[in-house]
């Protein structure tokens, strides 16, 4: 029973070949996952320019040592909207990166840094509720942070693939 299982999800896998070549459909992936990591980054970015997201993010700065620097340097609205304007560059960049292997460097390497902090920010705020005790009931701040891990690793593949590409066009150079 095992081998006919195994028979018939072999005849499966190559007969994808003939719907949607392997090449076909990770360039469709990677286009999606690109998309995914630009689409937060420049909404979510514009979105810090509003009074809405400097009340969001008040609770998470303040509550998070290693950012809790950035108020006394640049009060609440300017911390704000210095994180929506690195994470609205950023964007940009990301979507320069198919057709510009160095701006694929710079984004995926600002984006990896970005969504680091951001996954960092579990580490210092309950994400957990308490009152259903705890791990693995993970709270609205816990749900919010938790997106970003697929995210840097999409900026984590992006930064990879792009110093890929740009050394191997330096060599050619």
């Amino acid at each position: 029973m095992t081998r006919n299982i195994i028979a018939i999800a072999d005849r499966a896998i190559t007969g994808m070949d003939r719907i949607a070549p392997a090449a076909t459909i990770t360039k469709i992936g990677r286009g999606v996952a690109l998309a995914g990591v630009v689409l937060p980054l420049l909404l979510i970015g514009l979105l810090k320019f509003t009074q809405i997201e400097v009340d969001a993010l008040k609770p998470l700065i303040t509550n998070t040592p290693w950012l809790s620097w950035l108020y006394p340097a640049f009060g609440e609205v300017g911390a704000t909207a210095l994180l929506g304007t690195a994470e609205i560059f950023t964007a940009i960049l990301l979507i320069a990166s198919p057709w510009s292997a160095r701006a694929g460097v710079l984004g995926g390497a600002i984006g990896s840094l970005t969504f680091l902090t951001t996954v960092s920010v579990m580490f210092a705020l309950p994400i957990w509720y308490a009152e259903l005790g705890g791990f693995p009931w993970i709270n609205p701040v816990g749900q919010f942070l938790l997106k970003d891990v697929s995210l840097l690793g999409v900026s984590i593949v992006i930064f990879g693939e792009s110093l890929t590409r740009a050394k191997a066009q330096i060599s050619r150079a």
